[in-house]
């Protein structure tokens, strides 16, 4: 039988409208390694959130694994219905219509989101921003669609005044927000981990304990395979226009997410702008650090903690990683190729 290995491809967009997504999104590879109790293996996937989704979980119970694939569907539906940007009448979107000041009280799953992504801004300073989605757009990686020539200096500067994470004002227990400001809510960098999270929730609430969990590429592991291996994933090299494995990971009760600058951009002129915005300087990112993986508790963490490592940078995002108290493979990129950067704990996850 096959042994399933699960290729991280790294978060090439931070947009949802599956018709930009499907051509390019996140394969799954099969390596032979002899025959295993594969069988005791189960499968779902589909769409949801402008990308593909995959749940593998370890089956003890057959009527259970017969009823779990419209439970999986219909918790998918439930979350894009909260948290999508792209859908006309979603909480998030009639939030983003709301005049600055006007209190509404959130969903239990948003209020969580939130208040998990305000946590990460702060610690951050600021580089995970959810606030940042007017500039994404105006560099042509959100809904407004494509663009092939830079913004201007006074439209860059015209939306600054509607960024900062600081405008999210939640209630002191988080059921309630009030914009301070004209803000764009986007939680594309946190959205698709908190999926993986909630899935694992019901995989768990089922009775399962030894899962593969998968969104757009962030994943959560947990147990065992029958075989009684950890669950092994493949990093992607960050190489443009290729799809080679830069490391292979074994993982179990850890979540995964991945961010990158090398699929998701443009260039004008010879230059080359990422789809990653710095709030600070309302540009796309310059320095060298081209992908960066993550292992934290949760998805939905490790899901905003590798877009605010992409913005920080290669040594400020190892000493951030350090100080959160969760592995990281940083790839940066040199005149003669790329050069890894690891945590401490990072290399006892590695298949040599």
């Amino acid at each position: 039988m096959a042994d399933q290995l699960m290729s991280v491809n790294l978060r090439h967009i931070t947009k949802w409208p599956a018709a930009l997504l499907l051509a390019t999104l996140f394969m799954l590879l099969l390596i032979l390694t002899g025959c295993s109790k594969q069988s005791e293996i189960v499968g779902h996937h589909g769409l949801t959130m402008g990308t593909s989704f995959t749940v593998k979980w370890v089956s003890s119970d057959a009527e259970a694994d017969k009823a779990l694939p419209a439970q999986i569907n219909q918790l998918l539906v439930d979350i894009n219905n909260s948290m999508s940007t792209y859908q006309p009448n979603s909480e998030l979107t009639r939030i983003n219509q709301l005049e600055a000041g006007t209190p509404v009280t959130l969903s239990p799953d948003l209020a969580k989101v939130l208040s998990r992504a305000l946590e990460i801004s702060q610690s951050s300073s600021g580089a995970f921003d959810v606030t940042v989605g007017p500039l994404v757009n105006l560099w042509g990686f959100g809904p407004d669609g494509r663009i092939v020539k830079a913004p201007s200096a006074a439209q860059i500067t015209a939306l600054k005044p509607r960024i900062g994470f600081d405008k999210v004002k939640l209630s002191e227990d988080g059921s309630e927000l009030i914009k301070d400001g004209d803000i764009y809510i986007d939680l594309s960098a946190i959205a698709k981990g908190y999926g993986v999270d909630k899935l694992a929730e019901l995989l768990e609430n089922a009775g399962i304990n030894s899962y593969l969990v998968e969104i757009g590429g962030e994943l959560r592991a947990k147990g065992l395979k029958p075989d009684g291996n950890n669950w092994k994933i493949a990093i992607e090299a960050p190489i443009v226009g290729e799809r080679e494995i830069q490391r292979i990971i074994a993982v179990k009760d850890v979540g995964i997410a991945s961010s990158g600058d090398y699929r998701n951009y443009f260039e004008e002129n010879g230059v080359r702008f990422s789809h990653t915005i710095n709030p600070a300087t309302a540009m796309p990112i310059s320095h060298k650090l081209a992908s960066v993986t993550v292992l934290a508790p949760d998805c939905a963490s490790a899901d905003a903690l590798a877009t605010a490592m992409m913005v920080l940078g290669p040594q400020a995002a190892e000493q951030y990683a350090i100080e959160q108290g969760v592995e990281a493979l940083l790839i940066v990129k040199t005149a003669t190729g790329f050069r890894e950067i690891m945590t401490p704990g990072f290399s006892d996850f590695l298949v040599q």
